[in-house]
């Protein structure tokens, strides 16, 4: 694949593209102490930012991490406000970039996408192969923590033919790692390329990103090498359909093949399922039938327990009315696609029910 998009780091560290970036990352957090802080000089902050990014001397500071637990434990490394904007300047450019090459039906961190489009588009593959057929469902095991790094560049350097910026690029992969044994490991004889530093932070935007670009080679085999018709991916979870399960047993072998050879990653062995489609398709929260949709048991599970856990915090007075009803608009908003009037009814009663 040839490398076409050079002059891309005068892009990114452009003040323009900096302000531009800034004001993404104040959303949701203008009221945060680095946001004041940051805002209180935004010019000389913007200006600083640019000189050490243009004299390639900026360096990513620390994370600080903490666990949620929403459908499973996952370890959050955040990033401080002052690398968000970096992360944002970057994204600016070089998403566009990467986004053209993604298949179709992949639908995690793009825009116009998303999982509720995702949700119908599986209803649309139920109706086009017929609920008398069977889908695979599949998950890449720690996918997040298994990415691995030299691997991620070289896919980073089929699109960019800038050397500074694929230098600050390495810098952001490698910045939750400590150490520097392996700082300027870049080609792919080095006997570390396989086994080195791999794992990119959940925190950080450009990890949806790169998370993309790294899953799209799976996509790409998938698509053009086996030429499989149906299928689609929301981050590491994916699903197949076919008209038998022998096709489906068949092809997660070249997969499992695929991913550990060319992307040393692994499926997860328990999360691999093949089943038929009149039993409804377990994706994104949903499970989706020819003919209707509802919600997933876990899912609902965690609403009830996320809304009667809010709801005795509002009635002791620790929660504003203003995010009690937003926290119930959103919910309704994600309930909505599925068969839930009479849970909806339930959980929220007739004087919430907008």
């Amino acid at each position: 694949m040839a490398k076409t998009h050079k002059n891309l780091f005068e892009k990114v560290v452009s003040y323009q593209n900096l302000f531009l970036a800034f004001r993404k990352t104040k959303i949701g957090k203008s009221y945060q102490k680095e946001a004041l802080r940051f805002n209180y000089n935004l010019p000389i902050e913007l200006l600083n930012l640019q000189k050490e990014l243009k004299k390639e001397r900026y360096q990513f500071g620390p994370y600080k991490e903490f666990t949620i637990c929403d459908s499973k434990e996952r370890m959050i490394k955040a990033p401080p406000f002052r690398d968000r904007v970096v992360h944002h300047a970057i994204c600016n450019v070089i998403e566009p970039i990467f986004d053209k090459s993604f298949i179709y039906d992949s639908y995690a961190c793009r825009k116009n996408k998303g999982s509720h489009r995702a949700v119908k588009r599986v209803k649309k593959f139920i109706w086009a192969i017929g609920d008398d057929s069977f889908c695979a469902k599949i998950d890449i095991s720690k996918y997040f923590p298994s990415v691995n790094h030299q691997k991620l560049l070289s896919l980073l350097e089929k699109k960019i033919n800038d050397e500074k910026l694929l230098r600050l690029l390495w810098k952001l992969i490698r910045s939750s790692e400590t150490g520097s044994e392996f700082d300027n490991l870049f080609s792919p004889d080095s006997p570390y390329f396989h086994h080195g530093p791999k794992g990119i932070p959940i925190g950080n935007l450009t990890s949806q990103l790169f998370a993309n670009v790294y899953l799209n080679e799976l996509d790409q085999f998938v698509k053009h090498k086996l030429k499989i018709k149906y299928y689609i991916r929301y981050m590491d979870d994916f699903l197949i359909f076919k008209k038998s399960k022998k096709e489906l047993h068949s092809l997660i072998k070249e997969i499992r093949d695929f991913v550990s050879n060319n992307l040393y990653l692994d499926l997860h062995p328990r999360k691999i399922r093949v089943f038929p489609l009149k039993n409804g398709v377990d994706f994104c929260g949903y499970v989706i039938f020819k003919n209707y949709i509802k919600l997933r048991g876990k899912t609902v599970r965690r609403i009830k327990k996320k809304f009667f856990r809010l709801q005795k915090k509002f009635k002791k007075g620790e929660v504003s009315f203003e995010r009690y009803i937003a926290a119930i608009n959103a919910w309704q908003g994600f309930m909505q696609h599925g068969k839930t009037y009479q849970l909806q009814r339930k959980l929220f009663g007739d004087d919430l029910f907008f």
